[in-house]
Protein backbone atom coordinates (compact mmCIF):
# COMPACT_ATOMS: atom_id res chain seq x y z
CA UNK A 1 0.00 0.00 0.00
CA UNK A 2 1.35 3.42 -0.99
CA UNK A 3 0.80 5.90 1.86
CA UNK A 4 0.32 9.42 0.51
CA UNK A 5 0.48 12.82 2.21
CA UNK A 6 -1.51 15.57 0.47
CA UNK A 7 -0.51 19.16 1.20
CA UNK A 8 -2.41 22.02 -0.45
CA UNK A 9 -3.89 25.18 1.08
CA UNK A 10 -7.11 24.86 -0.93
CA UNK A 11 -9.58 22.42 0.65
CA UNK A 12 -11.42 21.90 -2.62
CA UNK A 13 -8.18 20.87 -4.34
CA UNK A 14 -7.36 18.37 -1.58
CA UNK A 15 -10.86 16.91 -1.79
CA UNK A 16 -10.55 16.51 -5.55
CA UNK A 17 -7.18 14.78 -5.21
CA UNK A 18 -8.54 12.49 -2.48
CA UNK A 19 -11.40 11.43 -4.75
CA UNK A 20 -8.94 10.66 -7.55
CA UNK A 21 -6.77 8.55 -5.26
CA UNK A 22 -9.67 6.85 -3.47
CA UNK A 23 -10.49 5.04 -6.71
CA UNK A 24 -6.90 3.82 -7.16
CA UNK A 25 -6.15 0.34 -5.75
CA UNK A 26 -3.06 0.19 -3.54
CA UNK A 27 -3.01 3.91 -2.71
CA UNK A 28 -4.29 5.48 0.50
CA UNK A 29 -4.31 9.14 1.59
CA UNK A 30 -2.79 8.75 5.05
CA UNK A 31 -2.53 12.45 5.91
CA UNK A 32 -3.37 15.92 4.65
CA UNK A 33 -2.25 19.43 5.45
CA UNK A 34 -3.34 22.94 4.54
CA UNK A 35 0.03 24.64 4.90
CA UNK A 36 3.71 23.84 4.81
CA UNK A 37 4.29 23.87 8.55
CA UNK A 38 1.50 21.34 9.10
CA UNK A 39 2.88 19.20 6.28
CA UNK A 40 6.34 19.15 7.85
CA UNK A 41 4.86 18.24 11.23
CA UNK A 42 3.10 15.27 9.65
CA UNK A 43 6.29 14.18 7.89
CA UNK A 44 8.03 14.19 11.27
CA UNK A 45 5.23 12.29 12.99
CA UNK A 46 4.32 9.65 10.41
CA UNK A 47 5.87 7.50 7.70
CA UNK A 48 4.63 8.29 4.19
CA UNK A 49 5.78 6.81 0.91
CA UNK A 50 4.91 9.84 -1.24
CA UNK A 51 4.29 13.47 -0.28
CA UNK A 52 2.28 15.47 -2.81
CA UNK A 53 3.23 19.07 -2.07
CA UNK A 54 1.82 22.29 -3.47
CA UNK A 55 4.61 24.80 -4.18
CA UNK A 56 2.70 27.88 -2.97
CA UNK A 57 1.23 27.52 0.52
CA UNK A 58 1.16 29.75 3.60
CA UNK A 59 4.17 29.43 5.88
CA UNK A 60 6.93 27.05 4.90
CA UNK A 61 6.63 26.25 1.19
CA UNK A 62 8.40 25.79 -2.10
CA UNK A 63 11.99 24.64 -2.27
CA UNK A 64 12.46 25.13 1.48
CA UNK A 65 9.62 22.71 2.24
CA UNK A 66 11.04 20.06 -0.10
CA UNK A 67 14.48 20.30 1.50
CA UNK A 68 13.14 20.25 5.06
CA UNK A 69 10.82 17.31 4.39
CA UNK A 70 13.62 15.26 2.86
CA UNK A 71 15.97 16.17 5.69
CA UNK A 72 13.40 14.72 8.12
CA UNK A 73 12.64 11.64 5.99
CA UNK A 74 15.43 10.91 3.46
CA UNK A 75 13.48 7.99 1.98
CA UNK A 76 10.37 10.07 1.29
CA UNK A 77 9.42 10.53 -2.36
CA UNK A 78 8.21 14.06 -3.10
CA UNK A 79 5.86 14.92 -5.94
CA UNK A 80 5.41 18.63 -6.51
CA UNK A 81 1.91 19.53 -7.68
CA UNK A 82 1.82 23.13 -8.82
CA UNK A 83 -0.22 25.74 -10.63
CA UNK A 84 3.06 27.17 -11.88
CA UNK A 85 4.36 26.26 -15.33
CA UNK A 86 7.41 24.03 -15.44
CA UNK A 87 9.77 26.78 -16.54
CA UNK A 88 9.25 28.42 -13.14
CA UNK A 89 10.03 25.70 -10.67
CA UNK A 90 10.47 22.18 -12.08
CA UNK A 91 14.26 22.16 -12.43
CA UNK A 92 14.73 23.78 -9.02
CA UNK A 93 12.35 21.33 -7.35
CA UNK A 94 14.17 18.34 -8.84
CA UNK A 95 17.55 19.73 -7.84
CA UNK A 96 16.19 20.10 -4.30
CA UNK A 97 15.39 16.39 -4.26
CA UNK A 98 11.82 16.09 -5.56
CA UNK A 99 11.10 12.94 -7.57
CA UNK A 100 8.54 14.56 -9.83
CA UNK A 101 6.77 17.75 -10.89
CA UNK A 102 3.20 17.82 -12.12
CA UNK A 103 1.12 20.85 -13.04
CA UNK A 104 -2.40 20.96 -11.61
CA UNK A 105 -4.00 21.14 -15.04
CA UNK A 106 -2.57 17.70 -15.88
CA UNK A 107 -3.12 16.13 -12.45
CA UNK A 108 -6.46 14.48 -13.21
CA UNK A 109 -4.98 12.48 -16.08
CA UNK A 110 -1.58 11.64 -14.61
CA UNK A 111 -1.63 11.80 -10.79
CA UNK A 112 -2.22 8.10 -10.04
CA UNK A 113 0.31 6.81 -12.55
CA UNK A 114 2.94 9.35 -11.48
CA UNK A 115 2.51 8.48 -7.79
CA UNK A 116 2.94 4.78 -8.60
CA UNK A 117 6.01 5.57 -10.70
CA UNK A 118 7.86 7.63 -8.11
CA UNK A 119 6.83 5.32 -5.24
CA UNK A 120 8.58 2.54 -7.18
CA UNK A 121 11.75 4.62 -7.37
CA UNK A 122 11.20 6.36 -10.69
CA UNK A 123 11.28 10.03 -11.57
CA UNK A 124 8.62 12.00 -13.43
CA UNK A 125 10.10 14.76 -15.53
CA UNK A 126 9.04 16.34 -18.80
CA UNK A 127 11.40 17.14 -21.66
CA UNK A 128 11.07 20.85 -20.84
CA UNK A 129 12.07 20.30 -17.22
CA UNK A 130 14.90 17.97 -18.24
CA UNK A 131 16.34 20.64 -20.53
CA UNK A 132 16.19 23.23 -17.74
CA UNK A 133 17.74 20.78 -15.27
CA UNK A 134 20.64 20.22 -17.63
CA UNK A 135 20.99 23.95 -18.27
CA UNK A 136 19.82 23.87 -21.88
CA UNK A 137 17.64 26.88 -22.56
CA UNK A 138 17.85 26.92 -26.34
CA UNK A 139 20.16 29.95 -26.32
CA UNK A 140 23.90 30.47 -26.02
CA UNK A 141 23.58 32.18 -22.64
CA UNK A 142 21.49 30.97 -19.71
CA UNK A 143 18.34 32.96 -18.96
CA UNK A 144 19.12 35.57 -16.27
CA UNK A 145 16.61 34.16 -13.77
CA UNK A 146 18.35 30.77 -13.88
CA UNK A 147 21.39 32.40 -12.28
CA UNK A 148 19.41 33.21 -9.13
CA UNK A 149 19.72 31.05 -6.02
CA UNK A 150 16.58 29.31 -4.78
CA UNK A 151 16.00 31.99 -2.13
CA UNK A 152 16.63 34.79 -4.65
CA UNK A 153 14.19 33.19 -7.08
CA UNK A 154 11.56 32.94 -4.34
CA UNK A 155 11.97 36.65 -3.59
CA UNK A 156 12.08 37.53 -7.30
CA UNK A 157 8.70 35.81 -7.77
CA UNK A 158 7.26 37.63 -4.77
CA UNK A 159 8.50 41.01 -6.01
CA UNK A 160 7.06 40.59 -9.51
CA UNK A 161 3.77 39.42 -7.95
CA UNK A 162 3.52 42.79 -6.23
CA UNK A 163 4.58 41.94 -2.68
CA UNK A 164 6.42 44.60 -0.70
CA UNK A 165 9.84 44.03 0.82
CA UNK A 166 8.34 44.17 4.32
CA UNK A 167 5.56 41.78 3.34
CA UNK A 168 8.05 39.28 1.91
CA UNK A 169 10.19 39.57 5.03
CA UNK A 170 7.23 38.81 7.29
CA UNK A 171 6.02 35.85 5.21
CA UNK A 172 9.45 34.25 4.88
CA UNK A 173 10.48 35.03 8.47
CA UNK A 174 13.43 37.14 7.33
CA UNK A 175 14.54 40.63 8.27
CA UNK A 176 13.64 43.53 5.99
CA UNK A 177 17.37 44.18 5.58
CA UNK A 178 17.98 40.60 4.38
CA UNK A 179 15.18 40.81 1.81
CA UNK A 180 16.47 44.21 0.64
CA UNK A 181 19.94 42.71 0.19
CA UNK A 182 18.48 39.84 -1.82
CA UNK A 183 16.56 42.33 -3.97
CA UNK A 184 19.77 44.24 -4.70
CA UNK A 185 21.56 41.03 -5.69
CA UNK A 186 18.66 39.96 -7.89
CA UNK A 187 18.77 43.26 -9.78
CA UNK A 188 22.55 43.00 -10.15
CA UNK A 189 22.51 39.39 -11.36
CA UNK A 190 19.76 40.09 -13.87
CA UNK A 191 21.26 43.37 -15.04
CA UNK A 192 18.18 45.39 -14.22
CA UNK A 193 17.61 48.66 -12.40
CA UNK A 194 14.09 48.41 -10.98
CA UNK A 195 11.26 46.14 -9.93
CA UNK A 196 9.33 47.35 -12.98
CA UNK A 197 12.00 45.84 -15.23
CA UNK A 198 11.76 42.58 -13.29
CA UNK A 199 7.99 42.55 -13.81
CA UNK A 200 8.37 43.15 -17.54
CA UNK A 201 10.92 40.33 -17.76
CA UNK A 202 8.62 37.98 -15.80
CA UNK A 203 5.69 38.75 -18.09
CA UNK A 204 7.76 38.21 -21.24
CA UNK A 205 9.12 34.87 -19.90
CA UNK A 206 5.70 33.77 -18.56
CA UNK A 207 7.12 33.49 -15.05
CA UNK A 208 4.17 35.07 -13.27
Amino acid sequence: MIRVLLADDHTIVREGLKQLLAAAPGIVVAGEAGDGDAALALVRAQAFDVAVLDMSMPGLAGIDLIKRALAERPGLRVLVLSMHAEQQYAARALKAGAAGYLTKDSAAAQLVSVIRKIAAGGVHISETAAALLLGRTGTADPAPHLQLSDREFEIFRALVAGESVSGIAERLHLSVKTVSTHKTRILEKMGMASTAELVRYAVERKLL
